[in-house]
């Protein structure tokens, strides 16, 4: 059980305008947090250091890190605890964002018909008022709500507050062997999971995995790509694939597979260049670290094959793997002041529904609101 001091050493660094951390992977108890013990804006040049990552939706921007070597590391095991109801007002401009969110997938369809792209993912940036905050608490709350999901809480002064339950892998990498999935195509849980998928849905799905599966397989061996599954993420269905293999270092290091893989098709679109400038120019509001990717980078973990602890000599064959966990920026939140900036969105592609797409947006960011309720 995750004790108070835990909590209130966060709350401190908070206090004192310092980075840190807090998180939990899927399926996990475990929380962990990094401490920085300066104010320092610390950036990732090549994906050797280690530390925590924080990668923004455009690639030419700058990714930031929370070095271990700088920094504290505390983790416990956490269980259900009590948490404080957070008060919020509903945005004033429901209206305008319907009609600009369906103007703006209206014109990515017809960028499709045009044959400008095959798909490409649209967004919007929701504002809501809150009479008050405590980012630590809304963290207990998304670790409740949210046990299968990706969930943290980041923070730096000179950057800003974020928080977020994405359901979404970008890759884990330990030693040389990957996994990554394939996630896309949405519906609302509605107490199964035994649903049917539309075409729509189904393109989309194979749209990302097609992509993933090309951009490495000249360079991994033993590629292995499951059946598609449904899974619940919050209060939503999606499609997911998951891919697997061994890396060949010599061809494609992390940085460069992070350079193919991000921003997926399932973020951005394809092509991804073309669709990365028609976001850019149409959405008119800057994604910042929405859609882009966090996570450890370089964590060092020792691993054993004896299996009998009582068995010491076999301890001689334990080796330390370099193990990178990163995710999608889905399911955020940026924390402004007094206002949740929460962002949310969708792939279109040349069979979707601007008043089903605008409708798929407001029920993924009812994930963030019932934090915030």
């Amino acid at each position: 059980m995750i004790s108070e001091n835990f909590f209130n050493q966060i709350q401190q660094q908070l206090n004192n305008k310092l980075p840190f951390v807090v998180y939990r992977k899927p399926n996990d108890t475990l929380v962990k947090v990094l401490l920085q013990n300066t104010d320092e804006v610390h950036i990732v040049k090549d994906y050797s250091e280690k530390g925590f990552v924080f990668a923004p939706f455009d690639t030419n921007k700058e990714v930031v890190l929370i070095p271990l070597n700088i920094s504290s590391l505390l983790q416990e095991d956490f269980v259900m605890s009590s948490v404080v109801e957070t008060s919020y007002l509903e945005s004033d401009d429901k209206i305008k964002n319907k009609e600009k969110h369906i103007e703006l997938v209206q014109k990515g369809i017809d960028g499709i018909k045009e044959k400008q792209f095959q798909k490409v993912v649209l967004s919007r940036c929701e504002k809501i008022k809150l009479t008050e905050i405590d980012c630590i608490n809304v963290f207990k709350k998304l670790l409740q709500k949210y046990p299968t999901a990706f969930v943290y809480c980041w923070y730096h002064p000179k950057i800003g507050l974020w928080l977020g339950a994405t359901p979404e892998t970008l890759i884990k990498i330990e030693g040389s062997r990957f996994k990554t999935m394939a996630l896309a195509g949405t519906q609302k849980f509605e107490g199964t999971l035994d649903v049917n998928w539309q075409d729509k849905e189904k393109e989309e799905q194979q749209f990302v995995t097609d992509f993933i599966v090309d951009s490495l397989k000249t360079s991994v061996k033993n590629l292995t790509i499951s059946n598609i599954e449904t899974i619940k993420a919050g209060n939503v269905l999606h499609l997911k694939t998951t891919i697997k293999g061994i890396l060949d270092l010599n061809l494609l290091n992390l940085k460069q597979v992070i350079k193919v893989l991000h921003p997926t098709p399932a973020v951005c679109g394809l092509p991804k260049e073309s669709t990365k400038q028609f976001i850019i120019n149409n959405e008119n509001y800057n994604r910042e670290y929405y859609t882009g990717f966090l996570g450890e980078l370089n964590f060092q973990e020792k691993t054993t094959r004896n299996t009998n602890r009582r068995n010491v000599e076999n301890n001689a064959y334990a080796s330390v793997k370099h193990i990178s966990n990163l995710f999608v920026n889905l399911r955020c939140m940026q924390i402004i002041e007094k206002k949740a900036l929460i962002y949310v969105g969708g792939g279109i592609t040349k069979d979707s529904i601007p008043e089903a797409e605008w409708q798929e947006t407001v029920v993924k960011a009812e994930v963030m609101k019932k934090v915030l309720q």
